[in-house]
C-alpha cells in the first residue's frame, strides 16, 4: 500500500491557483444565481413521492460548466468525477451524494428549452446590469455570425437537419445558422439578439436588434442600400445611418471612402468581441443539438454569461471596465 504524502492529505505547499481555478471563482462572485434560479424555480420539479430532484442552483452550475467548457451531458458528468475543482464549484460532495448522470443534464437543458428560460435569462441579466449603473449610448453596432451544423447524412434519417440551411459567404457555402446581436456602442453590452437560420440575411434581423433610442447605427455594408435606410427611419428615427460604404464593380470606393470605413469599423470592431467568446473561447462554433430551438436557447444562456464576464456582478452593482 502506498503512503500518503502532505499533498495527498490537503497541504500542498507548492500549489497555486490555475486560470480555470480562477476563472471559476471570478464566475461564482459575479453570476446572479439567486435571480436566475427564481426564473427557473417556477418550472423545476418539486419533490413528490419519487426520487427527490437535485437542487435547483447545482444542475445551473453544472449547466454553466457544460457551456463555459464546451462539454456534452455525458462528458460534464465524467469531468465533475474527475476534477475535484469542479465538483466544488458545483457543490457535489462524492462522500455523501451521487452526481447527476448526464441525462439529467439534458432533462434540465429541455426544462429551459420548453419554456424559453435561455432568453428570458439573457432578459434578465441585461435588465439587472442596467439597474445597477451600466448605461445604453445612443450608437447600436449590429452584425451576425455563422454557426456551423453537422453537414453530414449519415444518421438514422439519411438527412441533415431540416431547421438548418446554407448559406455563401465569400467563395465557400457553409451549412448551419446564423447568431444576430445588437450592441451598444459605448459599452459593448449586448442588447438584442436573434437566431436564425444561415440563409436569412443579415439586414432582415435588424428590427429585432434596435432598441429604437438609438442615434448612431453601425453595421457592415450588408446593412447598407437604400429599403434599409427606409426601414431605419422607422425603426429608430433619430438614428443616423454609420454603415460602411460598399465598392461596386464600376464604383470602387475613394481614398476617402476608405479612410471613413476605416473609422467606422474602429467602433464596430465591438461587435466582435462576443463572438470571440462565444465561438474560440467557449467553442460554441458549431450546434451540438438538432433544431434551432435547442441550440438557440444555448445561445441566448451564453450571450448572457458573456454580460457577465464584461461587466461585472449586478448582485453588488460593480461594473468592470472595459
Amino acid at each position: 500500500m502506498k503512503q500518503m504524502s502532505m499533498a495527498m492529505a490537503g497541504f500542498e505547499k507548492h500549489a497555486r491557483p490555475t486560470r480555470k481555478a480562477e476563472f471559476l471563482a471570478e464566475m461564482e462572485r459575479l453570476m446572479p444565481w439567486a435571480e436566475i434560479c427564481a426564473l427557473i424555480e417556477p418550472h423545476y420539479p418539486k419533490a413528490g413521492n419519487g426520487r427527490p430532484p437535485i437542487g435547483l442552483a447545482r444542475m445551473l452550475r453544472m449547466y454553466c460548466l457544460a457551456n463555459w467548457f464546451n462539454l456534452a451531458d455525458d462528458a460534464c458528468e465524467e469531468a465533475l468525477y474527475d476534477i475535484p475543482l469542479f465538483r466544488d464549484f458545483c457543490g457535489f460532495d462524492l462522500g455523501d451524494e451521487r452526481i447527476a448522470d448526464g441525462s439529467t443534464l439534458g432533462l434540465f437543458r429541455k426544462l429551459l428549452e420548453t419554456h424559453d428560460l435561455g432568453a428570458a435569462i439573457f432578459a434578465k441579466v441585461g435588465e439587472l446590469l442596467i439597474q445597477n449603473g451600466l448605461r445604453l449610448s445612443g450608437g447600436t453596432i449590429v452584425d451576425a455570425t455563422l454557426i456551423a451544423a453537422p453537414p453530414s447524412v449519415k444518421n438514422r434519417d439519411k438527412a441533415r437537419d431540416p431547421e438548418m440551411h446554407q448559406a455563401k459567404k465569400g467563395n465557400q457555402w457553409h451549412f448551419g445558422m446564423k447568431v444576430h446581436i445588437g450592441v451598444d456602442s459605448a459599452s459593448g453590452l449586448i442588447h438584442s439578439a436573434s437566431v436564425t437560420a444561415a440563409n436569412i440575411h443579415d439586414k432582415h434581423e435588424v428590427p429585432n436588434l434596435l432598441h429604437g433610442g438609438e442615434t448612431r447605427f453601425y453595421g457592415d455594408s450588408a446593412y447598407r442600400g437604400q429599403e434599409q435606410r427606409e426601414r431605419l427611419k422607422t425603426l429608430a428615427p433619430k438614428a443616423k445611418d454609420f454603415t460602411n460604404k460598399r465598392a461596386y464593380k464600376n464604383h470602387p470606393l475613394t481614398d476617402t471612402d476608405k479612410e471613413t470605413n476605416r473609422r467606422k469599423s474602429a467602433v464596430r470592431s465591438k461587435v466582435e468581441h462576443p463572438f470571440l467568446t462565444l465561438k474560440r473561447l467557449w467553442g460554441f462554433a458549431k450546434t451540438r443539438y438538432r433544431g434551432l430551438a435547442k441550440n438557440a436557447n444555448r445561445a441566448f444562456a451564453m450571450l448572457a454569461m458573456i454580460n457577465i464576464v464584461k461587466w461585472g456582478s449586478p448582485l453588488t452593482g460593480q461594473v468592470r471596465p472595459i
